[in-house]
């Protein structure tokens, strides 16, 4: 836990160096900020949660799935034919 302290004692150092002191309080403004919002988020999503379990317990209802459909079936195969034609051996003079 103390080492933890002191690296953050370190990049505090650092970002005041780095961003100057006037800015620190607006950095800190933007976190607090950012933490209240996230909280507001979550309890409303609590509050959605809490809300909706007995209106969806009511609305489940059973419905039969309809059978898979049957597989494709592949177009039967053609047979390939050659692109090019088979090379005729070259023809011979008359002897």
């Amino acid at each position: 836990m103390p080492d933890l302290v002191l690296i953050l004692i370190v990049v505090l150092i650092l970002v005041v160096i780095w961003r100057g002191p006037k800015t620190l309080p607006l950095i800190g403004r933007a976190f607090g900020q950012g933490v209240k919002e996230a909280r507001k988020e979550i309890d409303g999503m609590k509050d959605d949660i809490a809300g909706d379990k007995p209106a969806v317990a009511a609305s489940v209802t059973t419905v039969a799935t309809p059978p898979p459909p049957p597989p494709v079936q592949p177009p039967p195969a053609e047979p390939v034919q050659p692109a090019m034609p088979p090379a005729q051996p070259p023809a011979q003079p008359p002897a």
